[in-house]
């Protein structure tokens, strides 16, 4: 049997989560078998995953017929479905909750994504989904947009479990990371336990390559007349996700060294790691793990979607490089103001996190409209 090339990640610190969860995968068997067998430690899903799961999908008739004889409203039998899988996914991933000490273990599932910007909503719906859905090992996931952040520091101040999502920027990395310190606090100065809650900082990767490369290609396109201005922008292309996870790995050293910190990690306080995620490679010409690969690294966790597990656990060249040329990824970022490059990171990112907040909020509404049309089908006349 050839080598599976996950399980030697562990032992550099990092865990392996799987970005998928669909139904037919937990009543096959599946997703046990690659938890127990194949190095899988923990789950991410968000309204895409989702769509793609339920859409068109027969194994969900019988639970959408009975919502539609309780005469359930649309969002009811919405949430009926992926509660249950997400239920059914986090008893198969409790295990692992309990042998890692509550490291890991965890099945993650987004707010809606039409709340993105509502504070309020945000810290309502992340209550109401973790008393329903009822499992320790449940992640909330919030959008780390300008709203979102202090409904984390909330939700993780009464102990839940969150996993921000939809961060690009350093900057938006650290401000993530402070509003969980202070969650923690705010549960300290209630006299509260603090030792039973996890959290990850969701740090998106391809995303940012595919946007700053598309910016790079328009240039060259429009034809460059200096061969050293065409080389400076080749450079560039394909290097600036992991330039950043890697700046960003620094900040979070430099939080855990912290007195903050420390003073928290006193009461009991578990660190709250970088995942990596969008981690598939969307350019055919690059290395199609390279968003792992160069990532693996103490403290982290990396949500990787089904084909690229399958292409790292045949080939994956396991090294720990997180930290290896941090020169060269501080001078790339800043190489991006050169004026022969001229790429502003941060609309950059700005572009981003509106993107990505669409790109979830477009499933959710397809799902809904499949979903009623289902309904309509299997309505009794």
């Amino acid at each position: 049997m050839s080598t599976n090339h996950l399980l030697e990640i562990n032992q550099y610190g990092q865990s392996i989560w799987m970005d998928n969860l669909t139904r037919d995968i937990i009543q096959s068997g599946e997703l046990k078998d690659m938890v127990e067998n194949q190095g899988i430690s923990g789950i991410t899903s968000n309204p895409a995953i989702f769509e793609k799961a339920i859409a068109g999908n027969v194994i969900y008739d019988a639970d959408i017929e009975a919502g539609v004889r309780a005469n359930l409203p649309i969002d009811k039998i919405y949430e009926s479905l992926v509660f249950a899988d997400i239920r059914n996914a986090c008893d198969i991933l409790r295990p692992v909750y309990e042998a890692s000490n509550r490291l890991d273990g965890y099945v993650s599932i987004e707010v809606p994504p039409t709340i993105a910007h509502d504070t309020e909503a945000t810290i309502t719906e992340a209550r109401r989904y973790f008393q329903e859905i009822g499992r320790e090992n449940l992640m909330i996931k919030i959008p780390g947009t300008e709203p979102g952040l202090p409904a984390v520091e909330q939700v993780i101040s009464e102990g839940m479990n969150v996993n921000i999502t939809l961060l690009f920027s350093v900057e938006s990395y650290v401000n993530t990371a402070m509003a969980y310190i202070r969650g923690l606090e705010k549960r300290v100065a209630e006299g509260k336990d603090i030792s039973k809650i996890a959290s990850v900082a969701s740090f998106f990767l391809s995303r940012i390559d595919s946007n700053i490369d598309g910016k790079i290609d328009a240039k060259l396109k429009k034809g460059v007349d200096d061969i050293s201005v065409e080389a400076k922008l080749r450079a560039v292309k394909g290097k600036v996700a992991i330039a950043n996870a890697k700046i960003a790995y620094q900040e979070y050293k430099k939080i855990i060294r912290s007195e903050r910190w420390q003073d928290l990690a006193a009461k009991g306080a578990t660190v709250q790691r970088l995942l990596w995620a969008s981690t598939s490679t969307k350019d055919p010409n690059y290395r199609d793990v390279m968003y792992i690969e160069e990532l693996i690294g103490h403290d982290t966790v990396n949500t990787v979607p089904p084909a690229t597990i399958k292409a790292c656990a045949d080939h994956c060249n396991v090294g720990d490089r997180l930290e290896t040329d941090l020169d060269n990824a501080y001078t790339l970022i800043e190489n991006l103001k050169d004026p022969d490059i001229n790429i502003d990171l941060d609309n950059v990112m700005d572009e981003l996190l509106v993107d990505g907040i669409d790109k979830f909020i477009q499933p959710f509404q397809s799902l809904m409209n499949s979903l009623e049309e289902k309904i309509k089908v299997l309505s009794p006349v």
